[in-house]
């Protein structure tokens, strides 16, 4: 395939899986304007791996990979607390229902997301993405066995977590 082509088909499918750039810059990034420069540099990563990429395997999946490893790079590089992926990050999501009212429940979700380790966060991400355990372990060249425990491990966590502390019960004064 001519150089020509090889570009127009990065191109091509660059733009049929843009969610992913979206999705994994939400995720990693803290605000608007830093969510678009680690869009950007997913992009180029992208565009720049492109001849690495072996197209007998699924695309989707070579992309997540750059994708996440552009963001776990980010994160490092900021070893700051990333922000929260707010309703307005979710509606900039294209292909998705906008969010009319908040929901108490998905934003306790992203707060827990949001302090999770950034490969946990990745992992998070895949899973809410509904990829297939052997398509997440390849991504992030995981087994699928770990990638089992992993995602076991994660929800026990943040049902633990989102559940709170457990009611205290009123009524009956002990002793009587």
């Amino acid at each position: 395939m001519s150089d020509e082509g090889r570009r127009r088909q990065c191109e091509a499918l660059l733009h049929e899986h843009r969610r992913i750039v979206f999705k994994v810059a939400a995720v990693y990034a803290r605000d608007a304007d830093d969510r678009q420069d680690l869009a950007q540099d997913i992009a180029l990563q992208v565009w720049r791996s492109f001849g690495s990429y072996d197209p007998a395997r699924p695309f989707a999946t070579w992309m997540y990979r750059v994708a996440l490893n552009v963001g776990l790079s980010h994160a490092r590089r900021e070893r700051e607390k990333p922000a929260m992926l707010g309703a307005d990050a979710l509606d900039a999501l294209e292909g998705g229902m906008p969010i009319t009212e908040p929901d108490e429940r998905l934003a306790q979700l992203a707060r827990a997301i949001e302090a999770l380790e950034p490969l946990e966060r990745a992992l998070a991400l895949l899973y809410l993405e509904e990829l297939p355990y052997a398509e997440i372990a390849a991504v992030l060249g995981l087994s699928e066995t770990n990638v089992g425990t992993r995602i076991a491990r994660l929800k026990q966590r943040l049902c633990r977590q989102l559940a709170g502390p457990a009611p205290v019960e009123k009524g009956v004064p002990h002793g009587t």
